[in-house]
């Protein structure tokens, strides 16, 4: 979602200012080794652990469900977490680790309410759109589409955060360095 939605922009100022540096963009929900040196930078909703990657939180991320409006007037209600007990949600795998999170806020999910799973969040979100089920979204593009709404308006955001992390070369390595600081900078307005 970062490199569809927010990327773009900042890629064009970074070709601008520096149109020698070469990016490749890796766009997938897997996380790259940076210390195998997968990609040279990468923008994660985790804080890295490897004590030998340079990390820096750069902000933090607020989200919510979100669904069609299509989607929407099938459910009954939708007052409470509890309310969306029988909803189809979209996971991103088989695990449960999204129903332990979202049990944190009151929901009472099982793997049948998680009937799809999509690795990729761009086709999540797709998916969203046309009414297929209920997913995860960055409160800043959902609420600009318009084919959507939160599905649970007084629920709070959920938070994450976002860091931008790199490997030990951003030391020796101008280029990675304008990259890395430029990317930081422009992701923490």
């Amino acid at each position: 979602m970062m490199a569809a939605f927010t990327l773009p922009a900042i890629i064009e100022k970074i070709r601008n200012k520096w149109p020698k540096i070469e990016i490749e963009i890796i766009a997938s929900s897997d996380s790259s080794d940076l210390s195998r040196r997968e990609a040279d930078i990468a923008i994660r909703n985790y804080r890295p652990t490897q004590q030998e990657l340079i990390a820096r939180r750069v902000q933090n991320t607020l989200g919510h469900l979100y669904a069609s409006k299509s989607y929407i007037k099938t459910l009954e209600h939708r007052e409470i977490p509890q309310d969306l007990n029988n909803a189809v949600f979209f996971g991103a795998d088989h695990s449960n680790r999204i129903i332990s999170y979202l049990s944190k806020f009151g929901f009472q999910l099982s793997l049948n309410n998680f009937p799809i799973i999509v690795d990729n969040h761009l086709v999540q979100w797709e998916m969203v759109k046309q009414g297929i089920g209920i997913g995860f979204m960055a409160a800043h593009i959902g609420d600009a589409e318009p084919l959507v709404e939160r599905v649970l308006p007084t629920l709070p955001a959920f938070e994450t955060e976002t860091w931008l992390v790199t490997h030990r070369e951003l030391k020796t390595s101008s280029r990675l360095r304008i990259v890395f600081d430029y990317l930081a900078d422009e992701l923490s307005e």
